[in-house]
């Protein structure tokens, strides 16, 4: 009788893998990415964008179709495309890192990206990997459940995304150019977007203000997106409850808050009701700003949640919507309460031994002025230059072969495998730190994991020059958040914190300004270059 139940399961199980596969579908676009005008702020920009779309066209798919994207580059700079939290299980060259994972798209030339969605379903989005073309060139990236699956949630009657970005009145390129050239920080940007548009408390905006609808009784999703290139956000809706049921295309134990944080590169779902009474109300995002005394956009981006069933007087310009709320830019006690609540939906499997446990200390630093270098390139504190650090390492890109291809063709002098696994230098990393150890060494160094390794890392912030909330994105997998916490990580009291029951499985993790947070994967994704990087 076992035999027959094994026998009847195995047979239930291929028949199901057989039609998920009859049901999954190849869908195929073409992305052109070229300069286009764009005005806002009442200046006209040459903006590079795809398809002449900004922000661009949002892909919609299902858990297991495949995705064929064929990417023309029409504009003036090498692209990339990276489809931001996409396994790319046995598809690394697709994953789209200049230089990691491939060699850039070179102007007039195209490439096409080829991968299937294998057991994702939510948020994602894309968005270019080369240089600051990040800025522009971005788009939501929907992955639905499989046909004739449902939702673990009510379903909505409406899905709208709404991507956040920075917006600066001036070409992006030019301004990491300028902050290359000077060793200074990168000029703030101008203002937020919500969907491309800045909204209604910026100059020139008001006629191209973001409209979202909804109507009495509806239950509608937000697919909210940080697609900002350096600044983490609040978002909210005014007199609205917003329930949390998702992140990083990984469903969540549902939540209600008023207010959410995105890391840039986080994603997050939230469902909405049509609770209040038929007016115009405001979404708006604004700064979470946890680095002290450092220059940032204080400006606030707004859209308007608007009921179909207003009254005719209320949809119109004169009536002002109602404006929300938001926390103080550097409200922490507001981050860390909201990124707490974060649960898996059920019990999972979190790796409970380790066979990897990598420490990592992330920040920035400062690199003493080259001696062919004159004062102009030197711009930073007392002379210095700008650069971020992970385990007092600055990584330097290749420029002619890239990490992937270098390693499976065995290209020799591209990258080193002597990637620190643990601080050279033990020290108190959010107390006053020597000024020995603010400059990192330069390297294009990677770490080595055997294939099926259980994996943590403990995710260090620190204080050198100053600390701040860092968003750490992972290439090629999930990860389970199983603590986070402040001050220096102490693996002697702070491992009775770690939640190995639900924790949240998310792509990129918000590491606690003057904290630390630890995570843990299955190194599963033979062959794939694992990019780790703050944004």
């Amino acid at each position: 009788m076992e035999a027959l139940k094994t026998l009847f399961l195995a047979i239930f199980v291929v028949l199901a893998s057989a039609l998920y596969s009859a049901n999954a579908k190849i869908q195929e676009h073409e992305f052109v990415i070229q300069a286009t005008p764009v005005k806002r702020l009442c200046n006209t920009h040459s903006t590079i964008t795809v398809n002449g779309q900004f922000p661009g066209p949002t892909l919609e798919v299902n858990n297991g179709d495949t995705l064929v994207v064929k990417v023309t580059n029409k504009a003036r700079y090498n692209v990339t495309i990276h489809w931001h939290g996409i396994r790319q299980m046995r598809t690394g060259w697709a994953d789209g890192p200049e230089f990691v994972t491939q060699c850039p798209i070179r102007p007039g030339e195209s490439y096409t990206y080829r991968f299937t969605i294998q057991g994702q379903e939510g948020t994602l989005w894309w968005h270019a990997h080369s240089s600051w073309l990040r800025a522009t060139v971005y788009g939501a990236l929907i992955i639905h459940p499989r046909e004739g699956e449902a939702y673990p949630f009510t379903k909505p009657k409406r899905e709208t995304p709404i991507l956040l970005g920075e917006w600066w009145d001036a070409n992006p390129i030019d301004v990491v150019r300028q902050a290359t050239q000077t060793g200074a920080a990168p000029n703030i940007s101008d203002a937020y977007t919500i969907n491309g548009q800045p909204g209604d408390l910026y100059k020139c905006s008001s006629q191209g203000t973001t409209i979202v609808p909804i109507d009495s009784g509806e239950t509608n999703l937000l697919r909210v997106i940080n697609a900002a290139l350096n600044q983490p956000l609040f978002f909210t809706v005014a007199n609205h409850k917003l329930t949390v049921v998702g992140a990083d295309a990984s469903y969540l134990k549902p939540f209600t808050t008023n207010v959410i944080m995105l890391g840039p590169g986080q994603t997050t779902d939230v469902l909405i009701q049509g609770d209040q009474p038929p007016t115009r109300y405001y979404m708006a995002a604004r700064a979470y700003q946890s680095a002290q005394n450092a220059p940032f956009d204080n400006t606030t981006t707004t859209a308007i949640l608007e009921y179909k069933s207003a009254p005719c007087p209320a949809k119109g310009s004169s009536i002002k919507p109602v404006m929300p709320s938001l926390p103080a830019y550097n409200d922490t006690n507001t981050v860390t309460a909201f990124s707490k609540s974060f649960r898996s939906p059920r019990k999972v499997e979190v790796p409970a031994e380790i066979d990897d446990n990598l420490f990592f200390t992330i920040g920035l630093g400062l690199n003493n002025c080259p001696k062919n270098f004159n004062a102009n390139q030197c711009q930073g504190p007392n002379g210095t230059r700008f650069t971020a650090s992970m385990n007092n390492v600055s990584f330097v890109l290749p420029n002619n072969v890239s990490i992937l291809q270098a390693h499976h063709l065995g290209v020799q002098g591209v990258f080193t495998t002597d990637f620190p696994t643990q601080p050279p230098v033990k020290f108190d990393y959010t107390g006053n730190v020597s000024r020995s150890l603010w400059q990192p060494v330069q390297g294009t160094k990677v770490t080595k994991l055997k294939f099926g390794s259980r994996v943590q890392i403990v995710l260090q912030d620190t204080s050198i020059v100053t600390p701040e909330n860092h968003p750490i994105h992972l290439h090629g997998y999930d990860f389970y958040i199983v603590a986070e916490g402040f001050g220096n990580f102490d693996p002697n009291k702070d491992t009775s914190k770690f939640n190995l029951v639900d924790p949240p499985m998310r792509n990129t993790v918000a590491v606690p300004v003057n904290g630390w947070a630890v995570i843990r994967f299955v190194a599963d994704n033979p062959g794939k270059i694992n990019y780790l990087k703050s944004k």
